[in-house]
């Protein structure tokens, strides 16, 4: 019995490469060169595909420091939004500063689901 495709989270479309894509998506579809489902088809391919690369390839690790501002918690959805955060790269790395940055962390869905 063939399982249910698996849905990933939509986070990455707001990434500048997830908004490049979007952004061409929508002009081929206002040319008429693609169709809408089509469009769609790509889109869950990327939230997969960023999602997979991101969880298997990337093994950086940043520890970071700030003063939290606000923070939610709403369908299984954290949100923490932060002041005057520094992001220090392990192995001693270079420090970078942000006056407020926001995080969004998402409850990871079992394989398969």
């Amino acid at each position: 019995m063939a399982s249910a495709p698996q849905s990933f989270y939509e986070l990455y479309r707001r990434s500048s490469v997830g908004t490049a894509l979007t952004d061409t998506l929508d002009d081929l579809i206002t040319e008429h060169r693609i169709d809408p489902q089509l469009a769609m088809k790509i889109l869950a391919n990327f939230d997969r595909a960023i999602a997979e690369v991101l969880q298997e390839k990337v093994r950086a690790r940043l520890s970071f420091k700030g003063s939290l501002d606000t923070y939610r918690f709403c369908d299984e959805v954290w949100t923490f939004q932060l002041k005057n955060v520094t992001f220090k790269m392990e192995n001693g790395g270079q420090v970078v500063s942000a006056d407020k940055i926001k995080i969004v962390s998402c409850t990871a869905k079992p394989q398969g689901t």
